[in-house]
Order: structure tokens, then sequence, then C-alpha cells
């Protein structure tokens, strides 16, 4: 991104590897943040077989936990903040220099959960444009055994454990983090369990990457963090 902009570059499109998108899905994108160049944009995701990856995810701010936007219901009052996938990002130079970029402390996942925060706090918007289509081979670059077709890798249950809480700290008040850190154990779980119960009867990999990642989410929760906020919502 930063080489990018520096050669003059004012929009840049964020493609993960194992991702494609069409030009008039590009071109939606485009038109979408032209009216608004502190938008940050971001089309719908399918798979490879056409079902929905990505349309829309809300991270609920009691415990950390997500769901799907479609998921969303007048009556439940829970406070959340909805956040665009970095599989496929349209970035114009504005709202990098409004958000200030990537934070290099995440690695993998939550970066861009982090990053949608960081730039509706500083004044932007998150658009998911729902006429954009890209189209993401899940899995293609963090699955663990194609015969387990739902099983991860140990990077992807480690990270996510981990990067939650990096989350938390980074963005939440003190009685909010202390919430979170004892949903540890319960959301890690949630985590490995993305990958379906068959796999842990052929790898130490997942429970590995838990006790890893509870471990290290557990550190980060006792950071000190002079500069966290008072209160992240109302």
């Amino acid at each position: 991104m930063a080489g990018a902009l520096a050669e003059g570059a004012t929009d840049v499109l964020v493609i993960n590897p194992d991702a494609h998108i069409d030009r008039t899905s590009l071109s939606r994108l485009a038109e979408i943040t032209a009216g608004s160049r502190t938008t940050l944009a971001s089309p719908v995701i399918t798979d490879s077989d056409g079902r929905t990856w990505f349309a829309g995810i809300d991270l609920l701010l009691d415990d950390g936990t997500m769901r799907a936007r479609r998921k969303r219901r007048a009556e439940d009052t829970r406070p959340y903040e909805p956040w665009l996938s970095g599989a496929c990002l349209w970035i114009t130079r504005e709202v990098w220099e409004l958000a200030g970029g990537f934070d290099d402390e995440y690695f993998l996942y939550w970066e861009d959960v982090d990053f949608s925060r960081r730039v509706v706090s500083a004044g932007g918007a998150l658009a998911l444009v729902e006429d954009a289509r890209a189209v993401h081979d899940e899995g293609g670059t963090q699955r663990a055994d194609p015969e387990l077709s739902r099983a991860k890798s140990e990077g992807y249950y480690y990270y996510n454990i981990r990067n939650r809480m990096l989350f938390a700290v980074r963005h939440l008040d003190d009685e909010a983090v202390r919430r979170w850190r004892r949903s540890i154990p319960r959301t890690a779980r949630e985590v490995i369990l993305r990958g379906g119960r068959r796999q842990l009867l052929h790898s130490a990999a997942p429970l590995r990457a838990y006790l890893r990642g509870v471990r290290e989410a557990r550190r980060i929760a006792r950071t000190p963090r002079p500069d966290r906020k008072e209160s992240t919502w109302s």
C-alpha cells in the first residue's frame, strides 16, 4: 500500500492471492468511492461454488463474537460494529491516511476488523457494495488437510484466538477487556470447532493452537495500555 501510494496511486485494490474480481465489480467499487473518498468499500464475496462467503459481518462488542449481517434483528439490543473483510477491499488514499494504515501487530486475521473500526472512528464510512462480486477460493491458503474439508490450519486457529484479544486491548475499555478475557476459553473453542469435530481425531494441531492461543490471549489481556480509551459505546 505504502509503495503504491508513494508512486502516485489514488486507489488500491487489496485482494487475497486466492481470490479474483471482475472488471464490472471493480468499476462499481470505484464509483462508490469516487463520490465519497473517505469510504472503505468491499464487494460481496462468494466461494468458488457460488455460496456466500462474506456479505457483511458484525462484531458483537459484549463478548467479541461475530454475527452475519443478515442475522441482525430489531429486537436485539447487543452493541455491535460492522466490518469489511480484508479478502477484498477498495482503499482510497484518503481512507488510508485517515485511518493510518493497517496495524502491523496483527498477522493474518483481525487486521481488517481493526482497520474498519479505525476508519469509522476517524470519520470515514464502510460500504458493502452488494452489486459487486468477488470470488474467494475458501481455504486455499489456510486449509490444513484437503480430506477434512472444514479443517483449518494451526495458524488460522492460533491467530484468530490471539488477535481477538489484541483488538480488545487496542480499542475497548477496561470493563470490556475483562469481559472478553473471561470468555477466552469459550470463544477459542468456537474458533477450533469451525474446522469440525472430526479434525480432532486426526491431528493434535487444533489442541496445540487452542493452548497457545489462549495463553497468548491472556497475556495480551494483562498488557498495560495507558492510551486505552475510557469508553467504546453508550
